[in-house]
């Protein structure tokens, strides 16, 4: 990300940290996500013109409920009623201390919330961290962590207990294709994962003192949750983008983390992913074309023009795995299937 791109990055920023993390009473506001991914990929000119568009239908930070400390954090967990109090308790503790040492810190209490409001809030912290690690610190970077961790932490929400451990299948892929649809796929992402009751084992055997290990097998969980898009999308288009997104949030802020944090941090991110897929998989996949004679770059300006945010962030992990493994051309084809499924943005 160049000067220019960064500087714009942090003006949004700071026009979007006035707004709350959620608006009519449970959408996410995605807009700190997808500006950072618009700004690094070389499409900053459009930044505040989406921002624009996109705050029209955002709200005001919500009042605060009650202040949080060090002694009454664990009651506030989870409790939406502290949204503004927590990210305010997180722009306390970034103050104080180093944000490596404060996520280091609170990464291992947030990590059993994953799934929380879809899991949104370890995305956004995945950008935010993407940019404090790239970049360097600024006040708005910091401010955006702080939002980032206190929405995770307002909204923490666990997957059910007892959860049946299947076997797995090696490949993430066909992994993610052994899940199992939750019997009830009524109602939304909190209540279907509440129906949870068996998924693949899928880390099992992943040796716990082996950080690296881990890492490379979330690097896989990524690449096969996004060609699984490519063939799955259609499923529910918007929702089974977080089965990619979600972990390769996780996999963008381990540089950041202590390495004995990762073998958790895998578990977490196939749970979290797996999970979407179960909530929306559907019966079948289907075929997907030939892939778009398209660069990367051209890709994602096809995303920016699209203007919707979940599309903006597929593509932004499909440059990622296309990144690692050029000859995964269906990563780049779940990138340009995204933008067939989801509407875009008038």
């Amino acid at each position: 990300m160049d000067t220019n791109a960064a500087g714009t990055l942090d003006e949004a920023l700071t026009r979007l940290h006035a707004t709350g993390p959620e608006f009519e009473g449970w959408l996410t506001n995605h807009a700190p996500m997808a500006v950072e991914a618009l700004a690094r990929h070389g499409q900053e000119h459009r930044v505040h013109r989406w921002v624009d568009a996109y705050r029209s239908r955002l709200e005001d930070r919500p009042a605060g409920h009650g202040r949080i400390t060090s002694d009454n954090w664990r009651e506030a967990l989870g409790d939406p009623r502290y949204l503004t109090d927590w990210a305010e308790y997180f722009g306390v503790l970034l103050a104080e201390r180093p944000w490596r040492a404060v996520l280091a810190e609170w990464w291992p209490r947030l990590l059993p919330g994953i799934t929380a409001a879809a899991t949104h809030p370890v995305i956004r912290v995945g950008h935010a961290v993407r940019v404090l690690l790239g970049e360097g610190e600024t006040g708005p970077r910091l401010a955006e962590l702080a939002h980032a961790l206190g929405y995770w932490a307002a909204r923490h929400q666990r997957l059910p207990a007892g959860i049946e451990a299947l076997p797995a299948p090696g490949p993430a892929e066909e992994a993610l294709r052994a899940v199992e649809a939750v019997d009830d796929q009524s109602g939304g992402i909190n209540a279907r994962l509440g129906r949870l009751r068996r998924l693949p084992a899928w880390t099992a055997g992943t040796p716990a003192d082996d950080p690296a290990a881990a890492r490379e097998r979330l690097r896989r969980l990524v690449r096969g949750a996004t060609d699984f898009y490519a063939t799955h999308g259609h499923g529910e288009p918007v929702m089974l983008v977080h089965a990619a997104t979600a972990p390769n949030a996780v996999l963008r802020t381990l540089p950041a983390l202590p390495a004995e944090l990762w073998p958790a941090s895998l578990d977490a991110a196939w749970a979290a992913s797996s999970g979407v897929v179960a909530a929306y998989r559907p019966a079948a996949g289907a075929p997907v074309g030939r892939a778009p004679a398209l660069t990367p770059e051209e890709l994602f300006e096809r995303a920016a023009r699209h203007g919707d945010a979940h599309a903006i962030k597929l593509v932004d992990t499909a440059l990622d795995v296309a990144a690692g493994h050029p000859d995964d051309t269906l990563a780049l084809r779940a990138g340009a299937r995204s933008l067939e499924l989801i509407d875009p943005v008038d």
